[in-house]
């Protein structure tokens, strides 16, 4: 697999990585994710990406990685364990959760280390303000990097705009972007990529099959259904299956190789579930990015529905028909 260089880390990292937020203990116990880990690790991934709030994913990567017994760069997020009581600006708390993580990993160095949802404050409200963004999660950062303890630093974030702002503070060595960054949600691309240029900064782009509504096709509820769905966004889903028709390509590996030939990104991140998955995305990077005609028709597409409509859920709300509308403003 081809490798690129993740901003001003240096680091060469594989251009697909594995994101093991469905990395978990399971049914099958954590021996389950040796399969997909190691399958991961032989086709040429070599960077893992986790969270401490995605379950107990870093609980099940850092056991299949132990197993394995080769080399990966490991990336994951500050963010709240589940039962556990969470303060995001106690930085002793923060300590904990971080030294948590080395354990969980069965690591001695973390070698990204990223803030989760730093963009969101009425999720997590990490910083003081809006402005200068410190806090002492910063404080924290610098010295885990003094201490030795993590390599470099990072933000996890899924807004267009905050997570530009943050970025623009120069802090930090790497950006993942998701929610926004798809073959037909592209708002990420008009402030998170430039910043993350100007910085220098590496870029994870993650989830480019847009939370499950790209991840398969929903041709009946297109047609006639999903009633959450704008006069618009029905039109332009239609007109990508179309485009997926002509060139003769299912849907979420045209969207893999459309984020692979994304200007600036570093590594796509993908999540498989199973090594099936995980072969069916290895596939796609082996395709390589979309011809250049497809991607002028896909342009074309996107600029159908430039931004999300208002009544559009951010989640994947296909297969329930009990959603029909937004909730409370």
């Amino acid at each position: 697999m081809k490798r690129r260089i993740l901003g001003r880390t240096g680091l060469e990292v594989s251009e697909l990585s594995l994101g093991a937020a469905f990395i978990t203990g399971g049914e099958e116990g954590y021996g389950g994710a040796l399969p997909v880990v190691r399958r991961a690790l032989e086709l040429g991934m070599n960077l893992a990406d986790t969270s401490a709030d995605y379950g107990d994913s870093e609980k099940a990567l850092g056991h299949a990685l132990h197993e394995i017994g080769k080399p990966c760069i490991v990336s994951t997020k500050l963010g709240p364990r589940s039962g556990e009581p969470f303060d995001p600006k106690d930085k002793a708390c923060l300590r904990r959760v971080f030294e948590e993580s080395l354990e969980l990993l069965h690591r001695d160095v973390i070698d990204i280390l990223m803030i989760h949802e730093p963009d969101r404050p009425g999720e997590l409200d990490w910083y003081d303000d809006g402005v200068s963004f410190e806090g002492p999660v910063v404080e924290l950062m610098q010295e885990l990097k003094q201490e030795g303890l993590i390599k470099y630093t990072g933000l996890g974030g899924t807004t267009a705009y905050a997570l530009a702002r943050i970025m623009a503070t120069g802090q930090y060595d790497v950006v993942l972007t998701a929610f926004n960054s798809s073959p037909l949600w592209r708002e990420a691309m008009i402030a998170v990529l430039p910043e993350a240029q100007k910085q220098n900064m590496g870029v994870f782009l993650a989830s480019p099959t847009q939370q499950g509504w790209l991840a398969r096709r929903f041709d009946k509820e297109i047609e006639s259904g999903a009633l959450f769905l704008s006069p618009p966004r029905r039109a332009q889903m239609k007109a990508l299956y179309d485009l997926c028709d002509d060139c003769g390509i299912e849907i979420p590996v045209f969207c893999l190789r459309w984020a692979l030939g994304v200007p600036g990104v570093s590594s796509v991140l993908t999540g498989p579930r199973n090594v099936a998955q995980l072969e069916q995305n290895i596939q796609a990077v082996e395709q390589g990015p979309l011809p250049d005609d497809v991607n002028k028709r896909l342009d074309e597409i996107a600029a159908m529905v430039p931004f999300r409509p208002y009544d559009e859920p951010v989640g994947c709300a296909f297969g329930h028909s009990g959603y029909w509308g937004p909730g409370p403003a």
